[in-house]
C-alpha cells in the first residue's frame, strides 16, 4: 500500500512539474545542444540539393510579397489608416509585417502532427527527449522569420527613410507568438500519433485562419457587427502589435500584450503537459 501511495505521489509531482514554467525552462536549457543541432539540421534539409540554398529564404518571401501587394492594393484597393507615404511600397511593408507573424505560426504548426510519426527511430530504438522536436521545428521557422525581418527592416529604411525606435519592443511581441506556437505544436505532435487525419483538417483550418487574420486588410474594414470574430483569433493581436512596433512607431498596448502573453503561456504549459503524459504510449502506436 505504501508503494502505491509513493508511486501516486511521484506521478502527481511529475504532473505538477509539467505545468511549472521554471521546470519547462530548465528542461529546454538542459537539452539546448540537441535543440541547436536539430534546428541546424532542419534548416539544412530545407534547401538540401538546391542550387541557391538559403537564398531561397530571401527570394520566396519577396516574390509572394509582390503578388499579394498587386492583388490586394491594386485590384482590391485595400488601404491602411496608418500610412506615411500611402504608396504601394508602404502597403507591401504593412502586408509583409503581418505575413512574418502568420508564417512563423503556420510554418511550425502545420508540420507538428507529423513530427513524431516521421521519426519512429527516436520513439522506439533510442532514449530521446521527443519534446525537443517541436522546439527544433520552431527554431527552424525562427531562422526564416529572422531573414524575412531583415528584409522588412531594410525596406522600411529604403521606403520610409526611418527605422522605428519602438523596434526594441519586438522581443516582447514575439514572446506570445512563440509560446502559442510551442503549446499548439506539442499538442498537435501528440495528437498526430493517435489521429492521422489531423494534418488534413489542419490544412483546411489554416487556410481559414489565414483570411480571418487582418494581414491584407485593416480591422476597421470589417463590419463592426462581425469584428468580434477577428478578435477571437489571438493572431489578430499579435499581427497588430508587430505593425505597431515595427512600422507605426507606437508602443505596445501593454494590457493586451500581458493578457495574450499570459494566455499563450497557459497554452504552452498545457500543450507540454499533454505531450509529456501521452508520449509514454507513442512506442505502442508508431
Amino acid at each position: 500500500m505504501t508503494d502505491v501511495h509513493t508511486i501516486t505521489a511521484q506521478n502527481n509531482r511529475a504532473k505538477g512539474q509539467d505545468l511549472n514554467p521554471l521546470h519547462l525552462g530548465r528542461t529546454l536549457w538542459q537539452h539546448r545542444a540537441l535543440i541547436h543541432q536539430f534546428t541546424k539540421r532542419q534548416v539544412a534539409e530545407r534547401y538540401k540539393g538546391s542550387y541557391l540554398g538559403l537564398i531561397w529564404s530571401f527570394v520566396t518571401p519577396l516574390v509572394m510579397l509582390l503578388v499579394y501587394t498587386f492583388v490586394f492594393s491594386v485590384i482590391f484597393q485595400a488601404r491602411w489608416s496608418h500610412t506615411i507615404t500611402g504608396s504601394y511600397a508602404e502597403f507591401a511593408l504593412t502586408l509583409f509585417t503581418g505575413l512574418i507573424a502568420f508564417n512563423l505560426f503556420s510554418e511550425t504548426v502545420i508540420i507538428a502532427p507529423t513530427l513524431i510519426i516521421n521519426n519512429p527511430n527516436f520513439v522506439k530504438r533510442v532514449v530521446f527527449p521527443l519534446e525537443i522536436l517541436p522546439v527544433s521545428s520552431l527554431g527552424s521557422a525562427l531562422v526564416n522569420s529572422g531573414i524575412s525581418l531583415i528584409i522588412l527592416l531594410a525596406g522600411t529604411i529604403i521606403v520610409l527613410n526611418q527605422l522605428a525606435w519602438t523596434i526594441i519592443f519586438l522581443p516582447f511581441v514575439y514572446l506570445p507568438l512563440v509560446l502559442l506556437v510551442l503549446g499548439l505544436s506539442w499538442f498537435l505532435a501528440s495528437l498526430g500519433v493517435f489521429i492521422r487525419d489531423i494534418g488534413h483538417l489542419l490544412n483546411v483550418l489554416m487556410q481559414m485562419l489565414f483570411f480571418l487574420t487582418p494581414i491584407f486588410y485593416p480591422i476597421s474594414a470589417v463590419p463592426e457587427s462581425i469584428q468580434f470574430i477577428l478578435y477571437l483569433n489571438p493572431l489578430t493581436f499579435i499581427v497588430t502589435h508587430f505593425r505597431r512596433v515595427i512600422l507605426w512607431q507606437q508602443l505596445p498596448d501593454w494590457g493586451q500584450l500581458f493578457i495574450i502573453t499570459g494566455a499563450s503561456l497557459l497554452i504552452c504549459l498545457l500543450g507540454y503537459s499533454w505531450f509529456m503524459r501521452s508520449k509514454k504510449t507513442f512506442a505502442d502506436i508508431v
